[in-house]
């Protein structure tokens, strides 16, 4: 039987803020990992080249602590309306873009998940270009599972590189009819600049914890707690 189109497509963009609720620590926040850390030695190429332990010590943390945090209502209620879509109770389409390395997303049931940053869990080899999950320590000298040579990284977009899967983003927000963009700053380019590709064609809408304070390019804002705000976003669109 022929499959019919979606009657909406939707990119969700989410950011540190929908992670915090699951208590990992933000970057940019105050308070947060770079207030503690200098972005130049954790998170550039040219910091793990001048001290690669330093670098793999830090994500080595940061993996740990991502083993103890849970997917929250947030993360639910998105798996929950991809959930729906493919039992035919909503007829739309979800692509979930995340600025996050961790994978609370997937934890929560969520299947198509784009990691624009890299993924937490991963690590890459900069020999056979091998990705391999990863859940415990990684150390400069520990071998790459697949070529066996000790020149495994962290699977992370660092400053000065080229997010992941531009294409992929780029042809969804070109086709997309809703653009929602869920604890993001706005501030990281090139997914801040997403809102200004799609408002000639796609409603979009903010839902952040505080109100911006100076105008946006977002039809419209929805001000919280992501854990309270996403919930009930996703239950007016399936109507329950």
């Amino acid at each position: 039987m022929k499959q019919h189109d979606p009657a909406e497509r939707l990119v969700v963009l989410t950011g540190a803020g929908i992670s915090r609720e699951s208590g990992l620590e933000t970057f940019r926040d105050a308070g947060g990992l770079w207030n503690r850390h200098d972005i130049a030695d954790v998170c550039t190429p040219q910091g793990f080249r001048r001290d690669p332990m330093l670098v793999s010590r830090f994500y080595n943390e940061r993996r740990a602590e991502l083993a103890h945090a849970e997917p929250n209502a947030a993360h639910r209620a998105l798996a929950t309306l991809e959930q729906a879509a493919r039992d035919g109770r909503w007829n739309g389409e979800l692509l979930i873009v995340t600025q996050n390395i961790d994978d609370l997303h997937e934890r929560a049931g969520s299947r198509d998940v784009v990691h624009m940053h890299g993924e937490l869990r991963r690590v890459r080899c900069l020999s056979c270009g091998a990705t391999p999950e990863w859940l415990g320590d990684c150390l400069p000298d520990t071998p790459c599972p697949a070529c066996h040579r000790p020149t495994l990284r962290p699977d992370i977009v660092w400053f000065g590189e080229v997010p992941l899967h531009m294409e992929r983003i780029a042809a969804a927000l070109a086709a997309c009819d809703r653009f929602v963009t869920i604890g993001t700053s706005g501030t990281v380019y090139p997914a801040a600049g997403f809102v200004a590709e799609v408002r000639d064609h796609a409603d979009t809408l903010d839902i952040n914890l505080e109100a911006p304070a100076t105008p946006t390019l977002f039809d419209r804002t929805l001000v919280g707690p992501a854990t309270r705000m996403v919930p009930r976003w996703v239950a007016d669109i399936l109507g329950s």
